[in-house]
């Protein structure tokens, strides 16, 4: 198969470098202190935050900072196909703890000593990049639930296919045989918080595909602040008094 085609156009039509269409929503369930939904390109998933909160079992109670607990699922209709049991599960321990860890170095956790905060991150509908998608939410949901964070927190990923670096890559694309490079930076840090390879690479082609996937969460972050400004927004004028009752 083909993935870029000789006018450099990839199978969705897309430019090697180019992001798919993002789409996000905050506060979006009434029962969660927060809650969002991230869309990359067809990719959609939901994040839900409880807490702070009393720890629930007080032998996991950390007396100088929070813990954090997270929660991964994929909705069974997210893909359209039955999946395996097992195999499903260890992805989604896997992913449970990849996202956890990526958390708890954003979160300000000294500043909430004796408390637990939960995640709950579902895939609603899976069309590759699915880690990055569930951090995006995770983090979207936090920043609604008002959680004291070092910096944004933001998630992409590059691969390498027909010879060519490509950006955000669909499920098509992941299935090509070629290395990915996932990442979540804080882009006001510019620091790395999570790097995964599922493939080896040259040290030149690991670089590339590293910093365009670093310039797409750099991209991925500026369009999360402007939805969370917007947020900010709509909340403010929906909590103003009405006028003469000030």
């Amino acid at each position: 198969m083909e993935f870029v085609s000789p006018e450099g156009l990839r199978l969705d039509g897309r430019r090697p470098k180019e992001l798919r269409q993002l789409k996000a929503e905050l506060g979006v369930l009434q029962s969660a202190d927060g809650s969002a939904t991230f869309e990359m390109g067809n990719t959609k998933v939901l994040a839900a935050v409880f807490g702070p909160k009393e720890v629930e079992q007080r032998s996991q109670m950390d007396s100088t900072k929070a813990i954090v607990r997270c929660e991964y699922a994929m909705a069974a209709f997210s893909t359209g196909e039955r999946r395996r049991g097992s195999k499903s599960n260890r992805r989604a321990t896997e992913i449970s703890m990849v996202i956890r860890n990526t958390l708890e170095d954003t979160i300000i956790l000294e500043l909430m000593p004796r408390t637990q905060i939960d995640v709950y991150v579902q895939v609603l509908q899976a069309d590759g990049g699915t880690r990055c998608a569930c951090i995006n939410a995770a983090f979207l949901a936090l920043a609604d639930a008002g959680i004291p964070m070092k910096d944004m927190v933001a998630s992409c990923a590059a691969g390498y296919l027909d010879s060519t670096t490509l950006l955000d890559l669909n499920y098509t694309e992941d299935s090509g045989g070629g290395p990915d490079v996932v990442v979540a930076l804080h882009p006001g840090l510019d620091k790395v918080v999570l790097l995964q390879s599922d493939n080896k690479l040259s040290i030149e082609t690991f670089e590339e595909v590293m910093d365009l996937a670093s310039a797409g969460c750099k991209a991925v972050a500026a369009f999360m602040k402007e939805q969370l400004l917007g947020h900010v927004s709509t909340m403010s004028v929906a909590q103003a008094p009405p006028p003469g009752n000030t």
